[in-house]
């Protein structure tokens, strides 16, 4: 596989996978670090970490958490006119299927440090309406083109078209304080026009502006929310992007293995499809991103082990997004 991308002064060519290269000399744009990854990746967590996160349940953390997040983004966003827009919005945002993964992410990471949920509930509203918006436009048909979304319609299906942009164009607004960084030109923007037109070598791109950046933007505004200091802040910048790029990463190996449930199937949309890491990597080498981003996301929590028990949401999370070990009843 030709992989000869070109790399910042500095950088030396070698033959193991790259992630989060670059697919343009633009000076416009950022230039992430690659994560360079090699065939025998073993994954680095603490003996204390380990321990006592066998008995961490996630799944009620979250479940607990979510139901809390839907009735603030419900009181958040009430019918006022013209209601169709609004109806509109709470239709998206309020989806029953939604994971909330963003606003989960955003409190545990505050909780960590010390931080108040109460006091993390309007950030972590703020960038669930920035991920609903960016999926309200990542359905539509001039860009992805789906029919449905978290077990539902798309918006665009059942509101039509300009009713869906205007509702995604509503709830950017509602996000600007806090993340405006990680939606705009230099990010999910970014990541979504690479995925429409950029080359065929460009899903490290795609995948580290559209779900690398709003990863990383949960987990550190939820740090900034409890006020972490710079080292806590990068670690948990490291945290997020690894983790969002994880979930889309094994997304796209548990699309590719579900078309008939074959390797062979799978294998086969490496010359269909290049827009997912099965499709332009194979399945091999994308479950060796997999493994090695899970490593360093583990890595970076542990600067948070003075922190005990308080870790281990955002630890149980890096091993979801890898095993995706349950799943909520509602189409989650």
């Amino acid at each position: 596989m030709n992989r000869n991308l070109q790399s910042q002064s500095g950088y030396r060519e070698n033959k193991m996978v790259m992630f989060a290269t670059t697919v343009t000399s633009s000076s416009y744009l950022h230039f992430p670090k690659r994560l360079l990854i090699t065939r025998q990746t073993t994954i680095k967590c603490s003996s204390t970490t380990s321990s006592i996160s066998a008995s961490f349940d996630l799944k009620t953390y979250w479940s607990t958490l979510r139901e809390e997040i839907n009735q603030k983004l419900d009181e958040a966003i009430p019918v006022k006119y013209p209601a169709q827009i609004y109806e509109s919005m709470r239709y998206s945002v309020l989806a029953e299927g939604a994971k909330r993964a963003p606003p989960v992410m955003c409190v545990a990471a505050c909780e960590l440090l010390g931080g108040n949920r109460l006091a993390a509930f309007p950030t972590a509203c703020a960038l669930e309406m920035v991920h609903a918006a960016s999926l309200i436009h990542d359905d539509l048909p001039c860009m992805d083109d789906d029919p449905s979304r978290r077990g539902q319609p798309s918006n665009h299906t059942v509101f039509e078209m300009d009713m869906a942009i205007l509702t995604a164009d509503a709830l950017f607004p509602l996000g600007f304080r806090h993340i405006a960084r990680a939606v705009g030109s230099t990010g999910m923007a970014a990541g979504q026009f690479v995925d429409l037109e950029g080359p065929a070598n460009a899903i490290d791109f795609i995948h580290e502006k559209k779900y690398g950046e709003m990863g990383e933007c949960s987990a550190v505004c939820g740090g900034l929310l409890a006020g972490a200091n710079d080292e806590e802040i990068q670690r948990l910048r490291t945290y997020g992007r690894a983790v969002g790029i994880l979930y889309q990463v094994v997304d796209d190996l548990l699309e590719a293995k579900s078309s008939k449930n074959k390797l062979v199937a799978a294998e086969k949309l490496v010359k269909e499809n290049n827009k997912s890491y099965v499709g332009a990597y194979g399945v091999e080498e994308a479950m060796e991103v997999a493994e090695a981003l899970r490593a360093e996301a583990k890595t970076a929590l542990e600067g948070f082990e003075k922190y005990g028990e308080k870790v281990l949401p955002l630890y149980s999370f890096v091993d979801y997004a890898a095993d995706r070990s349950f799943s909520f009843a509602d189409h989650v």
